[in-house]
């Protein structure tokens, strides 16, 4: 099985270093292309990778093709290769924010092709993909097989996590996945501002809330507690944990990363309902 790369941004190359890291595949069976011929020629060298000189070039060496372009771009892509896919039935794998299954449907569309939609399987991983710890939703329109599906999911695991989820989540997922890394981020630098004010240095300040944030998250994941319960296990009576929990609460804290949540929703929606 070889699966080809259009895009060697960020992602892409995370994506890839991940498969190889997770010998999910041998680096002979990833190709990759870039319009960039000495990035996707320096990233061969780098990880073993074949580097296909064209996007057409890339689709005949495929069984699974990746399109790592941003949403804008898509259809420059895919004009021109939209015939090549549909003749050869590769499965196409799609990790441009805000773009359906539909869409992409629509843009692979063949004139007078009588085979039906391509097989179209829908990503949304998130950044922390570049460090192994990402998180991806994964969705198939209705000519991807099963294996197809399984196929994709398997491959972002080697990045992190990866589920299957229906598309009509996908604006959920974007707020707490997607976009919720910029969340947690300012929430660790809030930490560490505030460990400022009370006269600690800023490096140690974000040094101490970010480990102390990835902890938390290890217990959620592995503990049997829910998050509600792990509060609670924190909580003395009359301590501290507890009146800062209520200082957080006086100022609306649940409340306000639920319109936090709310309005990422709304934007992806307005977003995907324009695309």
């Amino acid at each position: 099985m070889t699966v080809g790369f259009i895009g060697t941004g960020n992602m892409a190359t995370a994506i890839v270093r991940g498969m190889i890291a997770g010998a999910f595949l041998p680096p002979d069976e990833i190709v990759v292309f870039d319009p960039n011929a000495d990035k996707r020629e320096e990233l061969a060298h780098e990880l073993g990778v074949r580097a296909a000189e064209s996007n057409e070039a890339l689709v005949a060496e495929s069984d699974v093709v990746v399109l790592a372009v941003k949403p804008q771009i898509l259809p420059l892509v895919l004009a021109p290769l939209a015939a090549q896919i549909a003749d050869r039935r590769r499965v196409v794998v799609s990790i441009a924010a805000g773009t359906t299954l539909a869409k992409l449907e629509s843009l692979l569309a063949v004139e007078g092709a009588d085979g039906g939609a391509a097989p179209v399987v829908r990503v949304m991983p998130n950044v922390n993909a570049m460090i192994g710890a990402g998180m991806a939703a994964v969705c198939g329109n209705a000519a991807a097989s099963n294996e197809d599906v399984a196929f994709v999911v398997a491959m972002f695991t080697a990045v992190g996590q990866a589920i299957e989820l229906p598309e009509s989540q996908f604006s959920t997922y974007t707020a707490i996945a997607g976009s919720s890394p910029a969340f947690a981020y300012l929430f660790i630098d809030s930490l560490a501002r505030a460990a400022v004010a009370a006269g600690m240095g800023k490096d140690l300040a974000t040094q101490i809330a970010a480990q102390t944030v990835l902890g938390s998250a290890k217990m959620v994941l592995e503990s049997e507690k829910s998050p509600w319960d792990l509060i609670d296990m924190v909580c003395s009576p009359g301590g501290t944990t507890v009146a800062g929990l209520l200082a957080l609460e006086d100022r609306g804290f649940l409340s306000t990363v639920a319109h936090g949540v709310a309005a990422t929703i709304a934007r992806d929606q307005e977003m995907t309902a324009g695309s």
